[in-house]
């Protein structure tokens, strides 16, 4: 779930593509970069580790050190390859067909196959993400246009993938057939904008304009913009976007997250009623729906819990020791609004379990008589092989446990889920296209090849 942003024909295009970058910097926190094009300079790239302010210091010069018209950026959530400096994105390469800087959002579901394919052949990475394979297949191809071959590779590679690929001629924007994850255009005066969430585009003053569609290839250049089809659609889109992963304040898959958030919220308060005092959210991820379930019950929204919002997400640090050490520095409870309450606390959804056994923990500790624990989405008992770095079924507690299991596991009076029906009810699409809830159901919409990702499934068992 990483985010991208790309700009073509501007004077500022790497300044504002640190602005976009900063706007989506919930959606990865391991590392970023930017790579810019000028005439005179050629491309010059800025990369590393960390979130985008401490990789982009205070003093830093855009103007000198990536200056140009053209730019695209990337924040990184890894989930192919480890979070260290070698898979910092974009990468740039250059080739006997020029130079070529990529960023990818997805997860490419047969890469491992095509890396080893590639290997016998001689070929050697720098990096472990499978954005290094796409480049690697694009510079072997021999159709003279980049546009075909994207063609061609988009026939070789499976999974979920959002690019932006940038040469000294052109700006192209790609989205899979299947739109698994949000790409958006804007366009601020005569220059064009590629986002993964449209908050960027708010937040830089960009105009809306469309998505991009599913297996739709936008090029870019001194002629304008231009739509290509790159493999014909078959829209499912993630619905774990709208549970937890896109900003409230963002417009995805044609409604706003807030919206759709409140509404699952109303429709686990119906599902799940519960005699209470008081409904608390866990911040921020459960904030919305809290108070739609808070709206549907009647009963008193309260924040019982303060975050601290100079710490990350939790949920997509990369080691479980983080996660736990997190948990505590990110939140603290707000006991006038606890002590001696029934309290309903509402959050996104429960991955592993350990966060929600220590938030549960942290109300009791503050008096609360009763905790009843929501959750706004159905147990989450698959793995995603597209994005959310959830590998391995047996990390996922509700794949093994039943929801009074879990509820003894941590810790909370009563658990209960909102239906897979009433989260799809929640989150209807306009157009009637299916969602991806994998996550949810074990359905996956583009099946892996792989052995050993079955047996991460357990499907042999």
């Amino acid at each position: 779930m990483c985010g991208i942003f790309g700009i073509y024909g501007h004077p500022e295009a790497a300044n504002l593509t640190y602005l976009g970058l900063y706007t989506l910097q919930h959606r990865g926190q391991e590392s970023c970069g930017i790579v810019a094009y000028d005439k005179l300079k050629g491309m010059s790239s800025h990369l590393g580790t960390g979130k985008v302010s401490d990789v982009f210091k205070k003093h830093f010069n855009f103007n000198t050190e990536l200056p140009g018209r053209n730019a695209i950026g990337h924040v990184r959530y890894s989930t192919v390859g480890d979070s260290g400096a070698k898979n910092c994105q974009p990468i740039l390469v250059d080739y006997y067909r020029g130079s070529l800087a990529v960023a990818h959002n997805g997860n490419l579901v047969n890469s491992q196959e095509l890396r080893e394919e590639l290997g016998r052949e001689g070929l050697i990475f720098s990096t472990t993400t499978d954005t290094e394979v796409i480049i690697h297949l694009l510079a072997r191809d021999r159709e003279d246009s980049l546009l075909e071959r994207l063609r061609n590779v988009a026939k070789k590679i499976k999974g979920a993938y959002c690019l932006l690929l940038m040469t000294d001629k052109q700006l192209l924007a790609v989205r899979d057939p299947n739109g698994f994850h949000p790409l958006v255009l804007g366009r601020l005066g005569s220059s064009y904008v590629v986002s993964s969430e449209t908050c960027a585009l708010d937040f830089i003053e960009a105009r809306f304009l469309r998505e991009v569609a599913p297996g739709e290839i936008v090029q870019i250049d001194e002629t304008g913009l231009h739509s290509f089809e790159l493999q014909p659609p078959a829209p499912s889109p993630c619905v774990f976007e709208y549970v937890y992963f896109a900003r409230p304040d963002s417009d995805v898959f044609g409604r706003q997250v807030y919206t759709v958030r409140r509404e699952l919220g109303r429709q686990l308060a119906r599902e799940c009623p519960v005699e209470a005092d008081v409904v608390v959210p866990v911040p921020d991820s459960g904030t919305v729906a809290a108070i739609g379930f808070a709206e549907e019950s009647g009963i008193p929204f309260h924040m019982g819990l303060t975050r601290n919002h100079y710490v990350g997400r939790t949920f997509i640090e990369p080691t479980q020791s983080i996660r736990s050490f997190g948990v505590k520095l990110k939140l603290n409870p707000v006991r006038d609004v606890i002590a001696g309450k029934r309290v309903v606390l509402v959050d996104d959804s429960i991955v592993r379990g350990t966060t929600s056994y220590k938030i549960v923990k942290m109300i009791r500790d503050a008096g609360a008589k009763e905790v009843h624990m929501r959750i706004s989405s159905p147990p989450t008992s698959f793995p995603c092989f597209y994005g959310v770095d959830t590998p391995d079924r047996k990390e996922l507690i509700s794949s093994s446990h039943s929801v009074e299991e879990i509820n003894r596991c941590i810790g909370s009076d009563t658990l209960g889920y909102l239906s897979r029906e009433g989260m799809l009810k929640a989150c209807r699409l306009q157009d009637g296209c299916a969602f991806c809830d994998a996550c949810f159901s074990g359905d996956y919409p583009v099946k892996f090849p792989r052995l050993e990702s079955r047996l991460q499934l357990n499907l042999f068992e």
